[in-house]
């Protein structure tokens, strides 16, 4: 217990599925957790379950105002920042010919420039206390080729990149703030869910080691954000840590 006692932490897109787990997880370490999510509602529930002093706040990660708004909240009532998960994400199902300007646009603005502007705001609230760290929710859509999933892939690969250039330019200005990038392969949530077209057809996930094929657990997911977001870590920055149960390594 107590593995990120007395940090407060921001998770976007914490209303659910992987950002769901990974608030109860930092809460059960002792986080104060902010659960930011489009939907207030959702963000709230969340926010009851996992307790600890928990705030839900309404975020839509697109928008440069509510970035700036929310940060100024965090620092006049929680006095600090010291992790933001970056984990809002849309999923569209098309390949380039089928995708539309208007869906790419789509998908980029809460993926691509949701991480830009949550890593430019946080840094300096980090920066006026002990520093911190930044997890940024890419996937292994942003390692292998998914024609399905081009604008959701296209995206992915941009915090991929993003996060490698933000880990070393806070190194480089002596900032105490790293930054990786993690990439689940299939999850089961809700937008999984959604992409597979089972609405409300969860798949029962086993304990212990699971074979291949089988979806991964969000909780499997939050262990992870836990570990890069507590001092363990501290030797880690601008690494992509992949979390696909093999996936991406097997060669057929």
């Amino acid at each position: 217990m107590g593995r990120v006692e007395g940090k407060v932490a921001l998770v976007t897109g914490g209303g659910s599925g992987l950002g769901a787990a990974d608030c109860e997880a930092l809460a059960r370490e002792g986080a104060t957790v902010v659960v930011t999510d489009v939907r207030l509602e959702a963000a709230q529930a969340v926010a009851d379950h996992i307790g600890n002093g928990a705030v839900a706040m309404a975020l839509d990660v697109a928008d440069e105002s509510q970035w700036i708004g929310i940060m100024n909240r965090i620092e006049e009532t929680l006095g600090r920042l010291d992790i933001l998960v970056n984990n809002a994400g849309v999923v569209l199902s098309a390949d380039v010919e089928d995708t539309s300007l208007d869906q790419f646009r789509w998908v980029n603005a809460i993926m691509t420039d949701g991480v830009f502007l949550g890593c430019k705001y946080a840094i300096p609230l980090m920066n006026k206390g002990d520093g911190g760290s930044i997890i940024n929710m890419s996937s292994t859509g942003a390692l292998l080729g998914y024609p399905i999933f081009f604008a959701y892939s296209a995206a992915k690969g941009a915090v991929r990149s993003m996060t490698k250039s933000i880990a070393v330019m806070c190194q480089e200005k002596g900032y105490k703030i790293r930054c990786n990038s993690v990439h689940p392969g299939a999850i089961e949530t809700p937008m999984v869910q959604t992409a597979e077209g089972r609405v409300d057809q969860p798949k029962e996930i086993p304990d212990g080691v699971l074979p291949p094929g089988t979806p991964g657990h969000p909780k499997d997911v939050g262990a992870l954000v836990l570990f890069l977001a507590s001092d363990e870590s501290r030797f880690i920055t601008g690494a992509e840590l992949v979390i696909d149960n093999g996936v991406t390594i097997r060669p057929f």
